[in-house]
C-alpha cells in the first residue's frame, strides 16, 4: 500500500498568512469567551468528533515577543500533551523552537490559565503517547506519513 502524499495546497505560499490570521482570530475569540467558543474544534478528521483545543503561550526565541497558538491536546495524568505536527510539513512549527528555547510558559484551557514547563517526549514516551494522540485526532497519522521528520510530542508539566 502506498502512502498518500502531502496535499500540494498545504504548501501554498498563502497558507501561512491565512493560518496566522485565523489563529489570531481564534485566540481572540477563545479568550473573550473563556473557551466557550474555540475549545473544541471540528476540522479535518475531527469534523465528526471535536478535539480539545488549548492556547499555548510561547516567547519568541529571537524577538522575545509573546505569542499564543491554538493547539489540539490530550491529557496524560496531570500532564498536557501537544504535537508539533505543522500538518506534516518538512519543518517543525516555530512554537516548537520557541518552547525549546523557553520551556517555562503558560497554557489556557477554557478560562483557566496555568504555568507549565515543556519537555520533549523521549522515544519510549512518544511511542506510548502516539496511539492516544492518533485516537484523539487521526490526521496526526497522516501528517507523520507526509514528512521524513519524526513529529515531536511535547509534555507540558504543571509548574
Amino acid at each position: 500500500m502506498t502512502t498518500p502524499k502531502r496535499p500540494s495546497w498545504l504548501d501554498s505560499p498563502l497558507l501561512p498568512k491565512i493560518t496566522r490570521y485565523a489563529s489570531r482570530v481564534h485566540v481572540w475569540i477563545y479568550r473573550r469567551t473563556r473557551g466557550r467558543i474555540g475549545a473544541q474544534l471540528r476540522v479535518g478528521a475531527a469534523f465528526g468528533k471535536p478535539v480539545p483545543t488549548l492556547l499555548l503561550e510561547h516567547r519568541g526565541r529571537k524577538s522575545g515577543k509573546t505569542f499564543a497558538t491554538p493547539l489540539f491536546y490530550i491529557t496524560d495524568g496531570p500532564n498536557i500533551i501537544v504535537v508539533a505536527s505543522a500538518a506534516g510539513s518538512p519543518e517543525n512549527p516555530q512554537w516548537y523552537y520557541n518552547l525549546l528555547a523557553h520551556p517555562d510558559t503558560h497554557i489556557e484551557i477554557g478560562g483557566a490559565r496555568r504555568a507549565v514547563s515543556a519537555i520533549e517526549a523521549d522515544p519510549r514516551e512518544r511511542a506510548r503517547l502516539w496511539p492516544r494522540l492518533v485516537a484523539a485526532y487521526t490526521d496526526f497519522d497522516s501528517y507523520q506519513s507526509w514528512t521524513d521528520r519524526e513529529i515531536p510530542v511535547l509534555i507540558l508539566e504543571q509548574r
